[in-house]
């Protein structure tokens, strides 16, 4: 007899394969909810999208009642029954009904995450009670007769199929009844509806629909479940139905068939759910963490290779070379496996980032009716696969950058109108993948952030800033470039100074924009306001060691463009030299690596540059950095990081060669420092850290890390300095 402990692990494990079930079925929901929109105040709803929405309601409805979650059962009921008066055409669908589906999808997604963080319920029965009303003035406004009115079909429903095999496994009888309207029958108030009704005192009526008799007629046919064990229905013959019980074959067999009850007696049959699906599934839910597990071990596995490699490279001067080269081919070999592997193991983990495209569709469709404006989403790339440990993290940073382009972004119909642009806004989400990382796009066609405006806030707000200067002239110099900090001071300043707004950089005005506690709104809604949506987007996107743009034109747009590693578990890094310590690089983020001759860099400012590709390049010397001892050299290597405005050049004693690296974040804050992402370890068994090439390239950040690591007073969160303009 299984122990306690056995019974609580199976039950942990039933319970992830129903959340991990749910999140399927209401995936598939949000898609049909999607596709059933463009079917409102229609009476020829497609019958594909709405068998998909009733299957999926359905099958989250008998989940949930064996776990136990009571809530999310009653829901699922409920919304299956309006999706049942649609589909019988006892309803037509309404926005009210829509707004009341894609709601009831929203709370089943929430009552479930509570259940599984032992939260709190929230109780269904307003959205239920809302339901039910839509669902009885749908009815009261049909018409009573509608026998002869809907489209006919002679193919075979596997809907129907479908809903018979679940109700005879959950252990109720299935009966068939068929009715087919007759002037005399008519004569006497015996019509489609009052069979129905009828019917309905029967049982669960799971299933209605018109047909084509062999003489050319009418019939209707419907299906109904009852927990009752009745044997025959002798009064509905005399209105003109017949009816069969219905049973499934035994395994193997995956029809249903009807059975005469006067001919032979119906027998017990094990429900086989094989009428569901006619063929096998391919598909193996795997947890994550198992997954995690995988990758760490494929992880030690890359050390061992790497110290493998080593050892290789020291027997080369102590063996003869027939003997030596068998080794090293071994070595190499191995190496090609394990990169297969990796890329192997990886794959499995990929998921279609089309996971969050897919929900910002409701929420634009939300903030939309909010803000009375029009707006269309336009989604590509959505097949595009990343980490689903990426998948996780990014979802509250497009949330937050899609409603900001809703509430800050796209103006009213109207104001458009007068602009010139058409009433309806446009907000693009692109994804695409290039090598080992990921671009994602956010662009709107709305009023572009005002710099202006920005500056005037967070001047209000305290925030400083450290301008290029008020003028021309003292761009490029800095002559004129002062603090500016406070709501009085930026009263008194003249029109002329004002001209930083234009001088002002998008890397600047983003920092600006992600500063905590921003926002341009003087009053919090729900969508915006609070100050804190820009500065989780921005934090999150640095911790998952990528970059965030911003391009903005004023009455034409933004775009925000996040770039990412594809995994954060493994990857591909330049091993650097500076001041006799080694780093790591990772590949991805380095666009190119120079070789600077000393006699080319020059002095700006205190400000080492060089000429590069016609133009000046700020050079960042990492034994500057991190303060470590410097020699006289005369030449450098540098790599060069960044993009537009923040390109930087970060120069090295040597470069090393390439490795694959096995990346071991730094998750405690007493030991994490500025500029470092993490460490590894390579074949000869030392420590190497990983640089932070991102927080390198940021404007200032630089010189923030040099202050910090080297013991000077770090400067304030909230000053944002620029890079001078050479």
């Amino acid at each position: 007899m299984a122990g306690p402990e056995k019974n609580s692990e199976f039950l942990a494990e039933f319970l992830d394969d129903y959340f991990a079930e749910s999140e399927e079925h209401l995936a598939g929901a949000r898609r049909g909810l999607l596709a059933l929109e463009h079917f409102v105040h229609q009476s020829n709803i497609d019958r594909a999208s709405l068998d998909g929405l009733f299957r999926s309601f359905h099958s989250l409805k008998g989940i949930s009642g064996m776990v136990g979650v009571r809530a999310a059962e009653r829901l699922a009921h409920q919304m299956e029954s309006y999706l049942r008066a649609l589909r019988d055409w006892q309803a037509t669908l309404s926005p009210e009904g829509m707004d009341a589906l894609i709601a009831g999808a929203g709370l089943l997604e929430k009552i479930i995450s509570e259940h599984r963080a032992h939260a709190p319920i929230t109780d269904p029965s307003q959205l239920m009670a809302r339901l039910d009303a839509i669902i009885s003035e749908a009815r009261n406004n049909r018409p009573v007769d509608n026998s002869t009115t809907g489209s006919v079909s002679t193919e075979p429903d596997p809907l129907r199929t479908s809903l018979q095999a679940l109700a005879i496994g959950d252990g109720k009888n299935v009966w068939r009844f068929d009715f087919v309207p007759k002037p005399e029958l008519s004569a006497r108030g015996i019509n489609v509806n009052y069979i129905r009704a009828g019917l309905q005192q029967v049982g669960e009526l799971m299933h209605a629909a018109p047909r084509v008799t062999p003489e050319g007629g009418i019939a209707f046919e419907f299906l109904v479940s009852t927990s009752e064990e009745i044997t025959s229905f002798p009064d509905l013959f005399d209105d003109g139905v017949t009816y069969a019980r219905q049973v499934l074959l035994p395994a193997g067999g995956a029809a249903t068939v009807d059975v005469d009850v006067a001919a032979a007696p119906v027998e017990p049959m094990t429900a086989s759910y094989q009428a569901l699906s006619s063929r096998a599934s391919n598909m193996v839910r795997v947890d994550l963490a198992r997954l995690d597990e995988l990758m760490r071990m494929v992880g030690d596995l890359v050390i061992s290779r790497s110290r493998l490699d080593e050892r290789v490279k020291h027997l080369e001067a102590a063996l003869p070379a027939p003997e030596w080269r068998p080794l090293q081919e071994t070595s190499l070999a191995m190496e090609r496996q394990l990169r297969d592997l990796r890329e192997g193991v990886m794959r499995v983990r990929m998921v279609p980032i089309g996971e969050i495209f897919e929900r910002m569709q409701f929420v634009v469709r939300d903030l939309a009716r909010e803000y009375e404006k029009q707006v269309k989403l336009e989604l590509s790339g959505h097949q595009t696969e990343i980490d689903k440990f990426l998948v996780e993290r990014l979802m509250d940073p497009i949330l937050h950058l899609v409603r900001n382009a809703v509430s800050h972004g796209i103006e009213a119909p109207n104001e458009r109108t007068a602009l010139g642009k058409p009433r309806e806004g446009t907000i693009a989400l692109r994804a695409s993948a290039a090598a080992e990382t990921i671009v994602i796009e956010m662009e709107d066609d709305g009023r572009g952030v005002d710099a202006e405006q920005v500056i005037a806030r967070a001047c209000a707000m305290g925030i400083g800033i450290r301008g290029r200067g008020a003028g021309a002239g003292a761009r490029g110099s800095g002559v004129g470039a002062e603090s500016i900090s406070g709501p009085r001071e930026y009263e008194k300043l003249t029109e002329a100074k004002i001209e930083k707004a234009e001088n002002i950089d998008s890397a600047e005005l983003l920092e600006l924009i992600c500063a905590p506690g921003f926002s341009t709104r003087a009053e919090a809604d729900r969508a915006s306001g609070r100050g804190v949506g820009m500065n989780v987007v921005s934090n999150t996107i640095r911790g998952l060691g990528g970059t965030l743009e911003l391009k903005t034109e004023a009455g034409k747009g933004t775009l925000f463009r996040i770039q990412l590693p594809l995994t954060l578990a493994i990857a591909d890094a330049l091993i650097v030299q500076a001041g006799h310590h080694r780093f790591a690089v990772p590949q991805a983020s380095v666009r190119e690596v120079i070789q600077i001759d000393a006699s080319e860099i020059k002095i700006l400012e205190n400000n080492d540059v060089i000429v590069y590709r016609g133009a000046a390049l700020p050079l960042l010397r990492l034994t500057r950095l991190f303060g470590l001892p410097e020699d006289q050299r005369e030449y450098f290597h540098a790599f060069i990081v960044g993009s537009g405005l923040n390109t930087v050049g970060i120069a090295v004693d040597r470069i090393l060669g390439q490795r694959e690296i096995v990346v071991r974040v730094i998750n405690d804050p007493l030991i994490q420092v500025a500029g470092v992402a993490g460490a590894t370890e390579l074949g000869d068994g030392r420590a190497v850290l990983i640089l932070d090439a991102a927080a390198l390239a940021r404007p200032a950040e630089g010189r923030r890390i040099a202050a910090h690591n080297n013991g000077l007073p770090r400067p304030s969160n909230k000053s944002v300095e620029s890079r001078t303009d050479a």
